[in-house]
């Protein structure tokens, strides 16, 4: 039996459980479009639609389209990560990749993002408890890219 855990945990400790997905969906939305005007004002950026989703794997993603998907738990990270995750999803509006010119354009506005890529990576999302193997398995992941963990 696989049980879901809705919440945010930081170095391997759950918090209390977030907000649930309807309660958090309007707060991130505002929340996010804030900071996309703050940080945008650097690149001027053009995108099409921002959507807050209850993704259990993903900060946020860009799709070729142009559009903008944030994890409404974003609202509950650091401001320092939670711009990072933004300006990352901005940048691939320009660079659909993980190039040298992707990492540059991320440094323009967040020249530490390689310090604040590694915090967010230590911070748990759509943690997942298997009681069959008294395990903690968590993923995140970026459009481009896939971490996974497991704490036995």
């Amino acid at each position: 039996k696989l049980s879901r855990f809705n919440n945010i945990a930081h170095s391997g400790e759950a918090t209390k459980p977030a907000l649930s997905f309807q309660d958090g969906k309007e707060h991130a939305r505002t929340f996010v479009s804030d900071r996309l005007e703050v940080l945008n004002e650097h690149y001027r950026f053009e995108y099409r639609k921002v959507a807050i989703r209850n993704q259990r794997t993903r900060w946020g993603s860009c799709s070729k389209r142009g559009n903008l998907n944030f994890n409404y738990r974003i609202a509950s990270l650091p401001l320092h990560l939670a711009d990072y995750v933004i300006v990352h999803e901005l940048c691939h509006l320009k660079e659909f990749n993980h190039s040298k010119q992707f990492w540059s354009l991320v440094a323009r506005a967040i020249p530490d993002h390689h310090e604040r890529r590694k915090e967010l990576r230590g911070i748990l999302m759509g943690v997942r408890y298997d009681e069959g193997t008294f395990g903690l398995t968590f993923m995140v992941k970026c459009i481009q890219c896939i971490y996974r963990y497991e704490v036995l």
